[in-house]
């Protein structure tokens, strides 16, 4: 995001959202607000991680994205991490509602779907995240004692301050990584 302000970013508490039909309780995993570049306008990021299939799944980021624009009437970049194993086919981005003639709603978001991704393209990054993220991409058996030592080594090398270590556990914890800054 090159129109981000990266010195803008703030962690909003957790949103919870219920649905008394049904008695349902959902929270939105990760909610960041941001400052456009060069504007004094500000905008939302939604980040939701999924880490098991589930049907309908895009029309509970809608219904997440909907309550959310309600409750703060800013813009929001919805961005889905997919951390389940399988399926490795790509996943849906899209929630859209349409009559023959007539398309009434495309809700779109973004997705970063962990299986269909490589950990050898991420594995030369100076970025926690993405060492947290890689076991849960495409390895097989035989390299994941390599992704281990390499996250290690790129933990050991970064000088993380609190809040970039925060995210990172808390990518670690939601993709179910198995690397912990607790083993050095």
């Amino acid at each position: 995001m090159t129109y981000l302000e990266p010195d803008s970013i703030t962690f909003l508490d957790k949103e919870i959202f219920t649905d008394v039909t049904v008695g349902e309780r959902y929270e939105a995993d990760l909610l960041v607000q941001a400052k456009f570049q060069s504007r004094s306008s500000y905008f939302l990021i939604h980040v939701e991680n999924q880490s098991y299939n589930q049907a309908n799944f895009n029309q509970r980021m809608f219904r997440y994205f909907s309550r959310l624009h309600e409750k703060y009437n800013l813009p929001i970049y919805p961005v889905v991490v997919f951390s389940y194993d399988r399926p490795l086919k790509a996943t849906e981005t899209s929630y859209q509602v349409e009559f023959p003639d007539f398309k009434v709603l495309e809700f779109n978001y973004r997705i970063l779907q962990l299986n269909r991704l490589n950990w050898r393209d991420f594995l030369n990054q100076r970025n926690p995240i993405a060492s947290a993220l890689m076991a849960k991409m495409q390895i097989a058996p035989e390299d994941r004692p390599r992704v281990k030592a390499q996250c290690l080594r790129l933990l050991v090398s970064l000088k993380l301050d609190p809040a970039k270590m925060q995210l990172w556990r808390y990518a670690q914890v939601k993709s179910q990584k198995r690397c912990d800054p607790a083993d050095f």
